[in-house]
């Protein structure tokens, strides 16, 4: 593992820490993050679209089928926004927007009376592990 030194003005080391390497860093590893998040998101805006029973059934998920269909389109749409623009990290804001939806359309799945409730489980762990990186990359290098 690399380490970063922090230096203080007059250049002395004042201590060091421990710099992950496996983080995208420049504003090209972030553009590529986008990228790679854009095209996940065409890929499972279609899958929401096309079986929103099965998804359903495996995440006991509240709502209408027609509610998984919507955030379908709304993830074919933040794909096609990201994949399309010149800043693709700038566009990660709608995939952060639809996260946060999709956290708190999950959390009745999590109530201990929903007999699917392990799925429900894994599909939030799924989707924060999915808002982590979206955060990440439309965050940048600030």
């Amino acid at each position: 593992m690399m380490r970063a030194r922090l230096q203080d003005e007059e250049g002395e080391r004042k201590r060091s820490m421990p710099m992950e390497k496996s983080l995208p860093r420049s504003s090209h590893e972030l553009g590529r993050l986008a990228n790679c998040l854009g095209w996940f998101s065409l890929a499972l805006g279609a899958v929401e679209l096309v079986a929103p029973r099965a998804i359903k059934r495996w995440a006991g998920a509240p709502g209408p089928k027609i509610l998984l269909q919507a955030y379908g389109l709304r993830e074919i749409a933040a794909g096609m926004l990201i994949l399309f623009s010149r800043r693709p990290e700038h566009m990660m804001w709608t995939r952060c927007a639809g996260d946060l939806l999709d956290v708190a359309t999950l959390i009745p799945a999590l109530r201990r009376r929903n007999r699917h409730r392990i799925g429900g489980k894994a599909a939030m762990v799924f989707v924060l592990a999915a808002t982590a990186l979206d955060f990440w990359a439309a965050m940048g290098r600030r």
